[in-house]
C-alpha cells in the first residue's frame, strides 16, 4: 500500500493575494519560494504554504465548489513554539489580533489563536509539563 503521510504543501485560498502575502511576511517572515500575480509559495520548516487567489481555486478542486471566506473558518493550523506567552507578545507587537489565548488546554498545551485576512485560523501551541 502506498503511504500518504508526507505533506509537502498546504494551499490556502485567499481573498486578496496582496493582503495575504503582506500578512504572512509580517507574521511568519518565511522564505518565498515562488510568486506571481495570483499566488505565493512560502517555505516553513518542513512544509510549504501556497497562498492562492481564490478566483484561481476552481481549476484545482472542480467539481467541488470553493466556499466563500465569509462562511467562517474551516481549518486550524498549529505551530509549535517554546513559549506561547513570548510569541503572543511578539505577534501582538507586530499587529496581530488574537481570537483567544493564551489558554491552558486540557490536552496539555498552552495555545493562542489568530486568523489571517481570509479567515484561516492559526494557533501557536506550547507543550505543558
Amino acid at each position: 500500500m502506498t503511504q500518504l503521510n508526507a505533506i509537502e504543501v498546504i494551499t490556502l485560498f485567499v481573498d486578496d493575494i496582496g493582503n495575504a502575502k503582506t500578512f504572512y511576511e509580517k507574521v511568519f517572515a518565511p522564505e518565498i519560494v515562488y510568486q506571481d500575480a495570483v499566488s505565493a509559495v512560502l517555505k516553513f520548516k518542513g512544509l510549504m504554504v501556497n497562498l492562492l487567489q481564490a478566483t484561481e481555486a476552481p481549476a484545482l478542486v472542480t467539481p467541488l465548489p470553493v466556499a466563500p471566506s465569509a462562511s467562517g473558518s474551516r481549518i486550524l493550523l498549529t505551530i509549535r513554539v517554546d513559549d506561547v506567552n513570548a510569541t503572543y507578545a511578539d505577534l501582538r507587537d507586530r499587529g496581530v489580533t488574537f481570537l483567544n489565548g493564551p489558554i491552558d488546554r486540557p490536552w496539555g498545551r498552552r495555545t493562542a489563536a489568530f486568523a489571517d485576512p481570509s479567515g484561516h485560523a492559526w494557533e501557536i501551541a506550547q507543550e505543558l509539563s
